[in-house]
């Protein structure tokens, strides 16, 4: 089905000049982890996604493709998707990824999704780990909203508090040990992982963006965060609240990466299985409805 055209500029973003300066290339290097790392929580979470064949959907903050190229999948042949996001350079993973699968019905737009001009057209909205990073959560919301017809359902997945999520956590725990917090200059990926945890803030911001009948559902999974421990340490150092402070220390970060290394290896060699080091990890599916 067809999709209105990509604008020729987007509005400027600090936040998305972040993306795709700093961590689209770490994010790429860590694909394996990070797409694979994830699928437990997608497997705990697609069955229960209130969809239909025929379907029409937005998948909001698609990052790889992955979750749009499933959702393709559950409204088949007479449905479609459309996978957004402000990354290009991961999209042509999804786009490659869905003509190798002989996927047809899923499109991939490089845009950003709080400001883009949605039809609405769709049945259906959603957002896996995405909505968190929304400079205006309340602004984005409400632009999901704007994709859907009356009637039609936005569902998103965040993560809990940081302490029910060991396997982001814990690493940070332990890299304060070593290295300061980020200053106030620190260049961000935006709000953050853990700015929708609070699910009275969350239900405020859905409300104020005009969608009714919010739910949450806790949803508990372990995450494969290494095929083993050095690949679990590498990713700490890069991504997340751990990587996020030894990239901001700079040369003292590296002149205590030995050390640091080493502390991590400790504290997560209890998590190491026969798959790779798996830790837990808690997040909320939330639902809401467009009333029209």
């Amino acid at each position: 089905m067809p999709v209105a055209e990509a604008r020729t500029e987007r509005p400027k973003s600090e936040y998305i000049d972040f993306w795709n300066e700093v961590l689209v290339p770490k994010f790429i290097k860590w694909k394996h982890i990070i797409v694979d790392g994830l699928t437990l929580h997608s497997a705990a979470v697609f069955p229960a996604l209130l969809l239909k064949p025929g379907d029409r959907v937005v998948d909001a903050g698609c990052g790889f493709g992955d979750t749009a190229i499933e959702l393709a999948r559950r409204v088949g042949p007479q449905g479609s998707v459309l996978g957004v996001d402000c990354c290009d350079a991961f999209l042509e993973f999804g786009r490659k990824e869905a003509k190798a699968a002989g996927i047809k019905n899923v499109t991939f737009l490089c845009e950003d999704v709080q400001t883009y001009p949605f039809e609405p057209v769709h049945d259906f909205c959603f957002s896996r780990f995405g909505t968190q990073f929304f400079e205006n959560p309340v602004a984005g919301l409400r632009n999901m909203r704007k994709s859907l017809k009356p009637g039609g359902i936005m569902t998103m997945i965040v993560w809990r508090n940081l302490s029910e999520n060991p396997w982001l956590g814990l690493p940070k725990e332990v890299i304060l040990k070593f290295l300061p917090p980020p200053g106030e200059g620190a260049r961000t990926c935006g709000p953050g992982p853990f700015s929708m945890a609070d699910t009275g803030v969350v239900a405020k911001q859905i409300e104020i963006a005009g969608y009714t009948g919010v739910t949450f559902d806790r949803v508990d999974a372990k995450v494969l965060v290494g095929r083993d421990l050095d690949e679990a340490v590498e990713l700490q150092l890069a991504l997340g609240p751990a990587g996020e402070i030894f990239r901001e220390a700079g040369a003292e970060a590296e002149s205590r990466r030995k050390e640091i290394v080493t502390a991590f290896k400790e504290a997560m060699a209890p998590f190491l299985t026969l798959t790779g080091v798996m830790m837990d990890s808690s997040s909320w599916k939330v639902t809401a409805r467009n009333p029209g």
